[in-house]
C-alpha cells in the first residue's frame, strides 16, 4: 500500500500573497516570495523537529476565535524574540508563551487574521506529542 512520507506543502489563500509573504520575511525571515512561498528542507529542521499531522474537534477555539480551519505552526529558534519581531511588525501578539517536554509555544495573528503558532523545540520529541496544550482529535 502506498502511504504518506509527510506533510509536502501548507497552501491558504490571502488577500495580497506578496504582500503576507514580505511580511514574514521581513518579521521572521521566512524566505518566501509569490507566487510559490517558501521551501524548508530537512535539513534545515532543528533537533526534535517534526511535522504534525493533526486534525482538531470542530468546535476547537486553539485556533483563536477568526473561525479559520486551519492553523500554520512554524518551527523557530527563539519562540520570545520571534514573537517580539512578529509584534514589531504589527501583528497581534497572544500574551500567553507554553513550556512543554518537547518544546515552547507561543501564537500570533499574522496581518491576513491567520493565528500561528511557533514552536521551539527541545532536542528529542516524545512520539505521542501533537503541539501545543490541546490534543487533536
Amino acid at each position: 500500500m502506498a502511504r504518506a512520507l509527510g506533510v509536502g506543502g501548507v497552501f491558504f489563500r490571502s488577500q495580497d500573497p506578496a504582500a503576507l509573504c514580505a511580511w514574514y520575511k521581513k518579521w521572521l525571515g521566512v524566505e518566501a516570495a509569490a507566487p510559490y512561498g517558501a521551501m524548508f528542507q530537512p535539513g534545515d529542521v532543528p533537533a526534535g523537529g517534526l511535522t504534525v499531522w493533526s486534525p482538531f474537534p470542530h468546535d476547537t477555539s486553539y485556533f483563536g476565535d477568526s473561525g479559520q480551519a486551519f492553523m500554520i505552526n512554524l518551527m523557530v529558534d527563539d519562540v520570545r524574540a520571534a514573537l517580539a519581531q512578529a509584534r514589531e511588525g504589527g501583528a497581534q501578539v497572544i500574551d500567553k508563551i507554553e513550556d512543554h517536554d518537547y518544546g515552547t509555544f507561543g501564537w500570533f495573528v499574522d496581518p491576513d487574521g491567520n493565528r500561528v503558532e511557533l514552536w521551539q523545540p527541545k532536542g528529542d520529541v516524545p512520539e505521542t506529542s501533537s503541539g501545543g496544550s490541546e490534543p487533536g482529535a
